[in-house]
C-alpha cells in the first residue's frame, strides 16, 4: 500500500505513483511475456521450461523449434516428445489434439505418432507447465510432477522444418 504523506512540485509526486501503480496492474494482467533468446536444441528447452515455470499458470507464447524423439498416443490424441522419456526433467510435450491428428495423417499419408519422430518441427502456441497426477489402480495419488506442454488444435499451428 502506497501512502502519500508530503506533497512534490505541482503534484508530480501523486501523479508519479498513480501512473506507476497503473503500469504495474496492467502488466500483471498480462498472460503474454517477451520471449527472450533461447539458444538451440536441449539449452533452449531448459530455457523454455524455465520460463514457463516461472510464468505459470500463465504460459509463454511463441513459435518454438522442437526435434522430436519419441511419440505416443492416447484416445486419438499425439504426444510429440523432445526426450525419449516423457517423464524427463528436459522433456516438452507437443499435444495434438485428436481431430488435428487425423487431419495430418491425411496431409503427410502417416500417422502423427510416427511421422515426426526424427523431424525438427516448428510450433506456433504456448509453452505451458501444467501437473501431471501419478495414478494407483487408477485413483489420483498425492504425488505428481510437472510437464511442459505446447497444445496443438490446428493444424497451422506446426510445420516440418527440416
Amino acid at each position: 500500500m502506497i501512502i502519500l504523506t508530503s506533497t512534490y512540485k505541482n503534484g508530480c509526486y501523486i501523479l508519479k505513483y498513480l501512473t506507476l501503480l497503473s503500469v504495474l496492474t496492467l502488466s500483471a494482467c498480462s498472460s503474454v511475456q517477451q520471449l527472450p533468446a533461447l539458444g538451440e536444441g536441449t539449452t533452449a528447452n531448459m530455457n523454455l521450461i524455465a520460463l514457463s515455470e516461472q510464468s505459470a499458470p500463465q504460459g509463454i507464447s511463441g513459435t518454438f523449434k522442437f526435434y522430436i524423439k519419441t511419440a505416443g498416443s492416447q484416445y486419438g490424441d499425439v504426444f510429440l516428445n523432445t526426450e525419449n522419456d516423457y517423464r524427463d526433467r528436459r522433456a516438452i510435450t507437443i499435444v495434438i489434439d485428436s481431430k488435428v491428428a487425423d487431419k495430418l495423417t491425411e496431409k503427410y499419408g502417416q500417422p502423427a505418432d510416427t511421422f515426426f519422430i526424427d523431424k525438427t518441427i516448428e510450433v506456433t502456441g504456448e509453452a505451458k507447465r501444467v501437473t501431471i497426477d501419478f495414478l494407483s489402480k487408477g485413483r489420483r495419488t498425492n504425488k505428481y510432477y510437472y510437464q511442459t506442454h505446447v497444445d496443438v488444435n490446428s493444424v497451422d499451428q506446426i510445420r516440418i522444418v527440416n
